[in-house]
């Protein structure tokens, strides 16, 4: 499955999907993102209320759970890329790139990867950071749950446009080939057009 440095003869493009400029898929993957948020939520209220991170009772520890969550939120955005990079070098032996849109943080590769290959990639953050952080939530006292709880809600909602890539490419033939620059992808393959 180790993707490919150049388009095989034969294929050509026949989907792009650009987050950043394209605004219908992008309203699409703000508002699936605010879904998940919510939805993950409610079971966290209904576990531990929100009360716990907002207790005063200990100064040194609230500004601690604070910082500990803004640190772990700006740590998860880079975290995040980082995942999807590693998952890349799996598969290929080029270069990854990292950088920031000034809307999105990205990893890139100028390889095609195999559809099989290429999920695995865009899930690869989803599944890593959600069984890591519920493992600490399991391990964490109550009055940390929200610092790790939020860091699981952002993991999950700032996955939304990984799951919205994943569920788009979930038709299409198996030998297709995936092109990540990063900022949009660009789908290739054998035959023409793409299911609706």
């Amino acid at each position: 499955m180790k993707a490919l440095t150049t388009l095989p003869e034969g294929f050509h493009e026949i989907y792009r999907l650009d987050l950043q400029h394209d605004k219908k898929n992008a309203l699409t993957v703000n508002g699936l993102s605010l879904l998940i948020l919510a939805a993950l939520l409610a079971p966290g209220l209904a576990l531990v209320p929100m009360g716990t991170l907002m207790d005063r009772s200990d100064t040194t520890f609230f500004f601690l759970r604070w910082g500990t969550l803004i640190v772990g939120l700006f740590a998860y955005l880079v975290l995040h890329e980082w995942t999807h990079g590693l998952a890349m070098s799996r598969y290929s032996e080029s270069r990854v790139r990292y950088g920031f849109t000034g809307l999105y943080a990205y990893a890139g590769s100028s390889d095609y990867f195999q559809k099989r290959a290429y999920i695995i990639i865009a899930l690869a953050p989803l599944v890593l950071w959600a069984v890591l952080l519920l493992a600490v939530l399991l391990l964490v006292p109550e009055s940390w749950f929200w610092v790790v709880y939020w860091l699981f809600i952002a993991n999950a909602s700032g996955s939304a446009g990984d799951i919205y890539v994943v569920w788009r490419f979930r038709k299409l033939s198996g030998d297709i080939l995936v092109r990540d620059d990063g900022v949009s992808m660009t789908v290739f393959a054998k035959e023409a057009g793409i299911p609706e």
